[in-house]
């Protein structure tokens, strides 16, 4: 009797322990699902520019969302949406030059949020030179960062406001942020972007005109887009995403200098600190317009699309239509808090 006792005794102990192991697997298992992947593809390494995505990872914004961020890095918005075309991410930070690109090409796109609202391109030229207008670039030999960037892409739509081509001019390929071939008058003027000019005047190129490109035509800078596929499938991981990226622009904006401590710990180029805020101050200008400030963060003014895709059809970048207004949509953006 006692040995037959002590065995169910021993049985119990041992179902006792085999439940809790189950349980335990079941809660790891649980707490494993609650994490959802969203792979992000870039444009770029992490830079300060995106601080408030490190803002957001440093805080856990994103695991309270219940994500596992990932940020897949790549050279130049193409790449961005390559990754997502492929299956590599689930979303793309890209310019919108290389988003029409793709869809000319017959890729299903959406485009769901505005990242930059305001046009950061501009034609820089040293004081001294006396270039006022576009029309005296004429003749002249004129750098961008390569002929696949959006400084190229840019410089286009400046010369079209003026009636002129690339043809007037001498285009010179200058490499990535170099404004070396203009300190050096081997160009009278360079394609640029408003952080490349923040550092070149770092670095003593001295006193500058400046064109902007948004005063002729305010196309946004980069936006998120996603495939047709991704869209219909993920919406709750897209607007969870988006979520914790609106509160982070919000969250940056209001304090720049934590965001520029947080950055030098995440991004490549983030180890001046003054730098780092400086950088984020500039891009915090260009993160919201006066129209979000009504509609709020992220929307996006499908009016200036379809003026983007006319001129970018008459300049050349485009060969055919691309209906970019069937693909730019705010539904996400609506879903936000």
């Amino acid at each position: 009797m006692k040995h037959m006792l002590l065995k169910n005794i021993v049985m119990l102990l041992v179902m006792i322990s085999l439940l809790s192991t189950l349980v335990g697997c079941s809660q790891t298992s649980h707490q494993e699902q609650e994490l959802e992947s969203l792979k992000m593809a870039s444009w770029s390494q992490p830079i300060v520019e995106q601080s408030n995505l490190f803002v957001a990872e440093e805080k856990g914004w994103f695991e309270e969302a219940g994500l596992d961020f990932e940020y897949v890095p790549g050279a130049g918005g193409g790449d961005a949406i390559k990754n997502i075309i492929a299956g590599n991410a689930d979303i793309a930070f890209a310019n919108v030059e290389a988003v029409l690109q793709a869809m000319e090409q017959g890729e299903k796109l959406k485009i769901i949020y505005n990242i930059y609202p305001e046009n950061v391109f501009n034609l820089v030229s040293l004081k001294e030179s006396n270039i006022t207008s576009v029309e005296d670039l004429r003749g002249q030999d004129v750098g961008v960062y390569s002929l696949s960037s959006g400084t190229y892409d840019n410089l286009k739509v400046l010369l079209y406001s003026a009636g002129m081509t690339e043809e007037d001019i001498n285009v010179v390929p200058a490499g990535v942020l170099n404004f070396g071939p203009l300190m050096n008058k081997q160009v009278v003027a360079t394609a640029a972007t408003d952080t490349g000019l923040y550092d070149a005047l770092q670095q003593g190129l001295g006193e500058v005109n400046v064109i902007e490109v948004k005063d002729v035509l305010n196309t946004p800078t980069d936006v998120f887009v996603v495939t047709k596929e991704i869209f219909n499938q993920k919406r709750d991981l897209l607007v969870r995403f988006l979520q914790v990226y609106k509160d982070s622009v919000k969250y940056t904006l209001e304090n720049p200098e934590e965001a520029a401590k947080i950055a030098a710990d995440y991004a490549i180029d983030g180890q001046d600190e003054q730098r780092n805020l400086d950088i984020i101050k500039i891009r915090n200008e260009t993160s919201i317009n006066d129209e979000m400030k009504d509609k709020g963060p992220g929307w996006l003014d499908v009016e200036i699309f379809k003026q983007v895709e006319e001129t970018y059809l008459n300049i050349g970048l485009l060969e055919k239509p691309v209906n970019v207004a069937e693909i730019v949509t705010n539904e996400l953006v609506k879903e936000l808090k």
